[in-house]
């Protein structure tokens, strides 16, 4: 009688983790919730303007500087990070919801013996 209830709470526990799974991945892809941040953009420091450009360094340097404005007007600098967060959400989904049916399956197996 002991390896029934005990399968019965490793089904329901196995069924709370699917459904919390599923249910944070739904806030988490239509925009309610945030996913967890595990990538992250350090924040860039403005230099000092000068009026001036002497020498070939500052000249590399402004280039260089003027080339990544461009490109962040066609991919924004926020979007890599974001991308590779959900990616991480999603694995990690993946793995609860694997192990919840791993755990409801032991608990099913528990309950017909």
């Amino acid at each position: 009688m002991a390896t029934k209830i005990f399968g019965w709470v490793l089904l329901i526990a196995g069924v709370v983790i699917i459904l919390g799974t599923l249910y944070s991945s739904y806030n988490i892809f239509t925009g309610k919730a945030a996913p967890p941040e595990i990538f992250a953009l350090p924040e860039e420091e403005a230099g000092p303007l000068t009026g001036e450009i002497t020498g070939i360094q500052d000249i590399q340097a402004e280039m260089e500087k003027m080339i990544s404005e461009q490109l962040k007007g066609i991919l924004p600098a926020e979007t890599l990070p974001k991308m590779l967060n959900l990616i991480v959400w999603s694995i990690l989904a993946g793995i609860l919801i694997f192990g919840g049916a791993q755990i409801s399956s032991l608990g099913i197996k528990l309950i017909k013996k």
